[in-house]
């Protein structure tokens, strides 16, 4: 059983809260003023040290399609409860209220469009919504990204943004693990390439399954990629962790990622790679 719903209707997404708000912001890690044009022209990146802002799922599609023309499927999607959970507060609440206050209908976003003249499908996923946490509607999504894949022999790019699996769908969040990796067994069956761009952070789950299973993983510098996070580990194992452990360039390193991509070069590597596994 499939624990999503259709109830209500897609609402406008403006994803203020994903990028730097109002004229001027500040580098997270070199401290740098940096203005609204430069970090655009940037691609929200910081020009003096190359700290990759997190970026919401329309962004992605406007640079990376052509002409930044590109349709979304499956918006109608919503999240259900079933397992009438309550924290601090009820789950619908929860949900309703970072509808209301961050303008996005879920964690994850589906289009299609051309790149380089030839159809692509791209699966985005947003951190600013429960922290990109993967819940039933997350996976479906995938899961149909994927078949839209296969239903256009077009390949396909998922974009990782996550803290991991949606606590409050509990063992439903965790099923959606094994149906998107399975789910993606077609393409490989196809012939139809698969990548999968891990940015920051890309945690638990998420990790665990799709994230992973790219026919090339790929990444933006420095993010965050494992399972677990590395505090927990420190202090489960109670030993220092290796300098860099987690990062980007640290997976690369020992061969779990194969490419380290700045966001500026991603549309023009991601035309090379995808034209070598044509």
């Amino acid at each position: 059983m499939v624990w999503f719903k259709r109830a209500i209707p897609s609402i406008k997404t403006t994803d203020k809260r994903d990028t730097p708000e109002g004229l001027w912001s500040k580098c997270d890690a070199c401290g740098a003023a940096l203005h609204k044009k430069q970090l655009e022209d940037h691609f929200y990146t910081c020009p003096d040290c190359g700290f990759h802002f997190r970026i919401s799922p329309d962004i992605y599609f406007s640079f990376l399609f052509d002409d930044g023309k590109w349709e979304e499927f499956d918006a109608q999607l919503r999240a259900a409860d079933p397992l009438a959970f309550v924290d601090t507060k009820k789950y619908p609440e929860r949900v309703r209220d970072t509808m209301a206050k961050s303008g996005k209908s879920e964690a994850c976003r589906n289009a299609t469009g051309k790149l380089e003249g030839s159809p692509l499908v791209v699966s985005a996923m947003d951190f600013g919504f429960i922290g990109g946490s993967m819940g039933s509607v997350v996976g479906e999504k995938i899961a149909r990204a994927a078949d839209k894949s296969v239903e256009l022999n077009a390949p396909l790019i998922v974009i990782s943004q996550s803290g991991g699996a949606r606590m409050m769908e509990g063992a439903f969040s965790l099923m959606q693990m094994a149906k998107t990796s399975a789910r993606l067994t077609r393409l490989g069956e196809r012939g139809i390439p698969f990548i999968s761009l891990m940015t920051d952070p890309t945690m638990g789950g998420i990790s665990a399954s799709f994230a992973m299973l790219g026919d090339l993983n790929i990444s933006e510098p420095n993010a965050l990629i494992g399972f677990a996070g590395p505090r927990v580990i420190r202090d489960t194992i109670k030993r220092d962790l290796p300098e860099g452990f987690q990062r980007a360039e640290f997976l690369q390193e020992h061969g779990f990622v194969d490419v380290i991509v700045h966001r500026k070069d991603l549309r023009s590597q991601l035309i090379k790679l995808l034209g070598h596994m044509a």
